[in-house]
């Protein structure tokens, strides 16, 4: 049966798109006979099964440019999941095992009870999650949603045998340092072994990483509590190993529960700690930053057997990172581009979890599990011949060295235009001979960089967008797609800003025309992000 649907060209987002589209076939369905052509929309072929019509109209609030406060005001008086759904971060980047919209109804059903899980919305977004449940008479629960008898999570490869819940164990090939002696970062390029029987991918998916905990400070945390390490403990599977075992291997260590915190006032022999601890439970502000290890030290008169501890505990989350190789390329291998995390806090050295153990912990010949996370739309063009301008800056650089090793390979004969930034051109360069070579070649069309520290005024990739935006906005009107990856909260933030400012001066448009055009970018699949 042949009807009427939205074109790409529509101004509606894809998941507007995908409702509307969903709601004419439900419709049709209902009604058993073929609505008259609607002005404007375009004849489509076969159709495709519809979808339930109690799935919810688009939310307004699914936007990563709008603050949460935005978010929550555009949600305010919706059902719970919606307003859960309103104060994550928006970026359906999987990280949590689920999108967006899933995660939410699956806190507010009460098959998921973790509050933290939204790695971008970060403390902000767990402590709003936190007072919204506890708004909620009875605790928050609601009735399951539609989408719940097909399973919240999302599935990383729905077909095959590996995924977040089943991972492969891939073998470490080389993890080669990518800044130069003198640099204050260090950045590494990772390649794991995926073998005939891994997992495939495709560029611009994500590759999720189980990281373990530092053994010193597995050990740490086992001194704090008085123990021998050799415990038994019995984890939230049901699996019995010993306590040093789960601290390294399955415990999170850097994140403090409410769950923690109770316990650890019901233990404290001291009854000031135990009330602030209670206080802390209500309003963890004043220990923002701290990790497991800082609280117990903190608090020295509450004593924890080794098994309610690790129950109290959240368990340990994959990390996600972009993937930065094409299996055209690199077949059986996949490539990451990670930054070494390490900071100073309360008097410790506080260490990324995993990107220390791909950077210090692991050597050639060693094994992590892993899985591959698909991408949401951030992709290729499906046009070879469409040109792609791709922003970033430091690690950002990640997707779009796969984007550009799959031109090449793949021979298409779209202009490629990057901006790539980071502090000095001297030592933080990340892939500068092969981007110098892909650019003798013809492959990448223009390179435009941004090292900050490389004189007296900072200058970040967003200044050099404004600096080219004639050209910028030409090859946008010709149909150029906008790509950018890297930091959600502040440089994605100001490269939309000074992509508008671009389109607002170069097609004289007032601020809201400017809007408007972005807007329609993102509805035509045009301006895609992987932001984090």
């Amino acid at each position: 049966m042949s009807i009427a649907i939205l074109p790409e060209t529509a101004p509606f987002n894809s998941e507007q798109r995908a409702w509307l589209n969903g709601f004419l076939a439900g419709w049709l369905g209902l009604n058993g006979e073929t609505p008259s052509p609607i002005p404007g929309i375009a004849e489509a072929g076969s159709l495709a099964p519809s979808p339930s019509i109690a799935e919810p109209a688009p939310e307004p609030w699914h936007d990563p440019t709008l603050s949460i406060g935005e978010r929550l005001e555009l949600s305010e008086g919706e059902p719970l999941a919606r307003r859960l759904m309103s104060a994550t971060a928006q970026l359906d980047c999987g990280a949590c095992g689920y999108l967006c919209r899933t995660y939410a109804e699956a806190l507010a059903d009460g098959s998921e009870s973790c509050l933290t899980l939204c790695s971008p919305g970060g403390t902000e977004t767990s402590k709003t999650l936190k007072r919204l449940l506890k708004q909620q008479p009875g605790g928050g629960t609601m009735s399951p949603p539609v989408s719940a008898a097909h399973g919240n999570r999302v599935s990383s490869l729905e077909e095959k045998a590996w995924s977040r819940e089943h991972p492969y164990n891939a073998r470490i090939v080389s993890t080669t340092p990518l800044n130069q002696q003198g640099s204050e970062k260090e950045t590494r390029h990772v390649e794991l072994e995926l073998g005939d029987d891994g997992p495939t991918y495709s560029v611009g998916d994500s590759l999720g990483v189980y990281p373990k905990n530092c053994e010193a400070l597995a050990e740490e945390v086992i001194t704090a509590l008085g123990s021998s390490g050799d415990e038994p403990v019995e984890l939230s599977d049901g699996a019995k190993v010993p306590l040093a075992t789960a601290l390294r291997e399955h415990c999170c260590l850097n994140e403090v529960t409410e769950k923690f915190l109770i316990l650890l006032a019901d233990q404290a022999t001291d009854a000031g700690e135990s009330a602030r601890l209670r206080e802390l439970a209500e309003d963890d502000g004043p220990i923002a930053g701290s990790d497991v290890l800082d609280v117990l030290r903190s608090f020295p008169s509450a004593r924890l057997a080794p098994s309610p501890f690790v129950a109290s505990l959240s368990r340990l989350k994959p990390r996600l990172y972009s993937i930065s190789s094409s299996p055209r390329r690199h077949s059986d291998q996949v490539h990451l581009t990670v930054r070494r995390v390490a900071y100073e806090h309360n008097g410790r050295v506080r260490k990324g979890v995993a990107s220390t153990m791909l950077a210090d912990r692991v050597s050639p010949g060693a094994s992590v599990r892993v899985f591959v996370q698909p991408s949401h739309g951030f992709s290729l063009p499906a046009d070879p011949s469409a040109a792609m301008i791709m922003i970033g800056p430091g690690t950002g650089i990640a997707p779009f060295r796969a984007f550009l090793h799959e031109r090449d390979v793949t021979g298409a004969s779209g202009k490629n235009w990057l901006f790539f930034g980071d502090q000095r051109s001297e030592f933080d360069f990340l892939y500068e001979a092969e981007l110098s070579s892909l650019q003798s070649r013809g492959v990448l069309t223009r390179l435009e960089t941004a090292f900050s520290r490389d004189q007296r005024n900072k200058i970040y990739v967003q200044d050099r967008i404004v600096e080219h935006g004639e050209e910028l906005y030409r090859w946008i009107n010709e149909g150029a797609y906008l790509y950018v990856c890297g930091d959600a909260k502040r440089m994605a933030a100001d490269v939309d800003h000074a992509l508008r400012e671009v389109i607002r001066a170069h097609g004289r448009l007032d601020a809201e025309g400017a809007k408007a055009y972005i807007a329609r970018l993102s509805s035509e699949k045009r301006y895609r992000k992987d932001i984090y």
